[in-house]
């Protein structure tokens, strides 16, 4: 037990450059897929829902109306967000909905959308040699992170709907989080492991500045 102590308690450093590997894994990963259909298709909600960055989309806030309830039997009829009309399946081409997304703005956006999340965690990684840019790579993080965790606020597709049936809906809205909730929450770990990294390159930077 005690070897196993030692040995975690020497680590910190392998352990905090884990963390950046880690944001990289993710951004990159996450960033390089912001140039296929699906994923751009797939951020509208949060983004034309979100007050920071609805205005790069050209249809936020248009309205229409459901006439086949696409949106749900209950909304049949009614006037629905139009980007709610216009989603496709992962792994589900629909060529007017593509048309709908091109005016919009979707996929111009969610390009620059990705280079801005491959370049964070390229800055975070660097920062397991060059503090100074690490630093700016974890603040970066952390501030992207706050960005995302604000659409649990903002997106009402982050709770399951509900959406009918032949019997009640016993868990719908808040805090029953959707598929896409649960992976906006998971944020909270990556604000976390920016601020780590970047707390490590201001104390090397610090260092560097003592000698």
């Amino acid at each position: 037990m005690q070897k196993l102590l030692s040995f975690l308690a020497g680590s910190e450093r392998c352990f905090v450059n884990y963390i950046r590997v880690a944001i990289f894994i993710v951004m990159a990963w996450i960033g390089g897929l912001k140039v296929c259909q699906y994923e751009a298709d797939g951020i509208v909600p949060f983004v034309t829902n979100s007050p920071f960055m609805s205005f790069f989309y050209h249809n936020s806030g248009k309205k229409a109306i459901d006439t086949e309830g696409v949106t749900g039997e209950q909304n049949k009829g009614k006037e629905v967000p139009e980007y709610k009309l216009h989603k496709n399946l992962e792994g589900k081409m629909v060529a007017k909905n593509i048309e709908w997304h091109k005016e919009n703005g979707t996929y111009p956006f969610s390009y620059g959308l990705g280079i801005m999340i491959f370049t964070i965690g390229t800055l975070t990684l660097l920062g397991i040699w060059v503090p100074k840019i690490g630093f700016w790579g974890g603040l970066l993080t952390f501030g992207m992170s706050i960005v995302t965790l604000s659409f649990l606020i903002t997106t009402p597709e982050v709770y399951v709907p509900n959406l009918g049936g032949d019997m009640p809906t016993p868990a719908y809205g808040f805090p029953y989080l959707s598929g896409a909730g649960r992976l906006v929450l998971k944020d909270v770990i990556m604000s976390a492991g920016g601020l780590i990294a970047a707390s490590e390159a201001a104390r090397r930077l610090l260092k560097k500045q003592e000698k």
